[in-house]
Formats: C-alpha cells, structure tokens, sequence
C-alpha cells in the first residue's frame, strides 16, 4: 500500500481550509498532520487533527505539501517554512503582491511550488478557450464579470484576472472588468465579447465549492512527485502529469 502524502493546510478555518480537511479525511491517500489557523482555534472539520496558531508554525511537524488557502499577510511565512522544510507548497491564496509572487518564483528554485486563482478543471478549459477567442475576434470589445459571495474581500477575482491574462495572451491587450458581491455565490466567471451586431459569452459557474478543494489535493499529491519549479495547474492536471 502507497505511504499517504502527509499535508499541512494552512488557512484551515476558512471556507476552503474546512473543505480541504474534510475532502482530505476522505481520500486514503492523504494524511493531514496539522491545521493552521489564524487564531489556533479547531474548526469542527478538524477532528482529530493537531490544530496550531498561525504565529506558532515552528511547532508544525513533519510534512511533504503544505497547502495554502489564507490571507496575503500570511503568505510569507508559510513560503519560508516549505523552503525551509524541502516541501512542496500549493496556494490559492489572493490578493498577492508583486513581491509575494516573486518571492514564490525565488521559492522555486528550491522546492516545487503551484499558485493558481482556481483549482476547478473547467475552469482551466476556459481559460484556453477565453485565448483562442479572443486571438480569433481581436477588435471586439471584451469584458470579465465575475460575482462571488458577500465575504470575498478581493476584486477582480483571482480567476477574473487570470481569464484577463488569457484575453491579454490572445489579442496583446486587456479586458474590462466588473465585479459583484451578493449572497453565498460559490463563483461565477463570463467572458463576454462584443462586436457590430453580435455577442459571444464564454461562462462558469461553480455550485459548489468541493470542486475546488478536490483540485487543490490533487495537485498537492501531484506536486510532491516532481522537482523544484514553479508549475502549473493546467499543465499539472493533464493525464499522467506528476504520476
């Protein structure tokens, strides 16, 4: 029987840390050693899970991914510690600076690591589909509007901007943006591309969050198996990537 990767989540009382530890206690593969929190308090999810205080990550034991769902303020230290500990790191944290990301390239080097806006495998079809588009229609108007739940601090969102990346990648020029908070929306993302007399929309909608949690753990398993290197979540998931 294969050893079980052992993880960290770090972020684990928010909406995506408690999904994580619940998806992950399902899946024989996997073995969470510890959960970080802001406060060190235990979300219910956490069982019997060590549960530790973000300012006490010294304490963490030994772990081969650790994977991120937290605020930008925590970011550093999760990144030094995987550095420091020869461990993979995934994180979907949002709100990163130029600096974090440089930070998390300079990481690469070292050990393998992975930051995508989404972990939903739709939503890395999209994204190629937004390219091709938009190379296809280049004088068209094009705009991304995403909503998302009334707690989500960042906007655009991660995956708006990332799905802005691919118009960028197809046409050499950006889109528009507009962003909604309302209700408990999971996340909605469409891409919509205007000309004379015609529209053409491209459109995700998540219902539910597991689909991301799901993705993030399966590239922490698939992550851990390669070298140091910043790679991607597409390209990760592809069939036999990191088998």
């Amino acid at each position: 029987m294969q050893t079980p990767l052992r993880i960290l989540i770090h972020g684990a009382s928010g909406r995506m840390g408690r999904a994580l530890l619940r998806l992950a206690a399902e899946d024989a593969r996997l073995m969470v050693v510890a959960a970080v929190t802001g406060s060190g308090r235990a979300p219910e999810e956490a069982r019997d899970t060590p549960v530790l205080a973000a300012d006490a990550l010294d304490r963490v034991p030994a772990f081969d991914a650790a994977i991120d769902f937290s605020q930008p303020a925590g970011f550093d230290a999760i990144l030094a510690l995987c550095q420091a500990r020869g461990a993979a790191i995934v994180s979907g944290t949002t709100g990163l600076s130029p600096g974090q990301f440089a930070a998390l390239d300079a990481t690469g080097r070292h050990v393998p690591v992975l930051w995508a806006a989404n972990f939903s495998a739709g939503v890395a079809v999209l994204a190629e589909l937004v390219r091709q588009a938009a190379a296809a229609l280049p004088g068209w108007d094009v705009d991304v509007v995403e909503a998302h739940h009334v707690h989500k601090k960042d906007a655009p969102s991660g995956t708006a901007l990332q799905l802005g990346a691919a118009v960028t990648a197809g046409r050499g020029r950006g889109p528009a943006y507009a962003s909604l908070r309302a209700g408990d929306i999971v996340g909605e993302h469409t891409v919509q591309l205007a000309g004379p007399g015609e529209r053409l929309e491209l459109v995700h909608r998540a219902t539910n969050r597991d689909i991301f949690a799901r993705g993030a753990l399966e590239a922490a398993l698939r992550l851990a198996r390669l070298g140091p290197g910043r790679h991607e979540f597409g390209r990760l998931m592809l069939p036999g990537a990191g088998r």
